[in-house]
């Protein structure tokens, strides 16, 4: 998998797609279950592939399991856990909106950790980028800025979008070994993290109901954003690096709109138009070639 754009894009989509999911599963399905559900069905998806790689690179592993655990503990229990538990709170439109904001968490991250700049290209981008999700989020009415009231959901929300920034900014640093490898061992580490929480969600009272309404949704988060975006993600990072990928995440509020259009039967309108072309075109400027990060 050497096309870095085309798995970034799917990324977006799948994680878009889970926000909307996670919205819609607020109420039906414990937080704390549907995060752990998700990463223990990624992890028993993944390990068949993974086996033979994970044997290999075990030595690797080993030497850095520090670094191996804190990614685990980062991009899936803290940051997936804290999404979905702060999804109970706030609307699917917040946590896009806010969801925009996550290159700036990336670069600050990469700037202080390694001393990784953004350049111009990428500074012109993720602002061209930035301007275009809010035109769509914003439904082209700036006004509509202020009756957006942030609440407990808001604030979770933006810290695991802190938090992702930071595995984002690490995950370019993680050992050389196959993606295939790291996914498994990042989904059953991360899931084992999560158990805690289960324990205590499942000592109150909240269970995840199984029905025809939790199964297709326990079975997307587990495919689709996890397996398969995790795998696409870090296969990008690792291509291109992270201030270079962390502009396609503006791509998550263009698939969100796209979806609402044909899902819910919401019109296309001007400012869709508008908001995708600028969208691109700061993904197509940040993430070219010529605009690589200098320490």
């Amino acid at each position: 998998m050497d096309q870095p754009y085309l798995l970034l894009c799917l990324t977006s989509l799948f994680w878009a797609g889970n926000v909307v999911v996670g919205r819609y599963a607020a109420g039906q399905i414990p937080p704390m279950a549907l995060s752990f559900i998700r990463w223990a069905g990624a992890f028993a998806i993944v390990l068949p592939f993974a086996r033979t790689s994970l044997v290999r690179d075990w030595p690797l592993i080993r030497r850095h399991w520090a670094m191996m655990m804190l990614l685990s503990l980062l991009g899936v229990t803290a940051f997936n856990t804290l999404g979905y538990w702060s999804l109970q709170y706030t609307q699917a439109l917040n946590a896009l909106l806010l969801q925009s904001s996550s290159p700036l968490y990336v670069a600050l991250f990469s700037l202080l950790l390694f001393g990784i700049r953004l350049t111009w290209a990428q500074t012109l981008g993720i602002t061209i980028s930035l301007t275009g999700v809010l035109i769509i989020l914003l439904r082209g009415d700036p006004s509509t800025l202020f009756s957006i009231q942030l609440n407990k959901g808001d604030v979770g929300y933006t810290i695991a979008l802190v938090v992702f920034g930071l595995y984002s900014a690490l995950a370019a640093r993680r050992p050389p070994i196959e993606p295939i490898s790291f996914l498994a061992f990042t989904c059953g580490c991360g899931a084992l993290f999560i158990v805690p929480f289960l324990v205590w969600e499942m000592s109150s009272g909240h269970f995840a109901p199984v029905n025809s309404v939790t199964i297709p949704v326990l079975l997307y988060v587990a495919i689709f954003p996890s397996a398969l975006a995790y795998l696409f993600f870090n296969r990008g990072v690792e291509l291109i690096g992270a201030n270079r990928a962390a502009p396609f995440f503006h791509l998550m509020p263009v698939f969100g709109s796209v979806m609402a259009i044909g899902l819910l039967g919401e019109r296309f309108q001007w400012f869709h138009l508008a908001g995708y072309a600028l969208v691109l075109a700061g993904v197509i400027i940040a993430a070219r070639k010529g605009s690589a990060s200098h320490a």
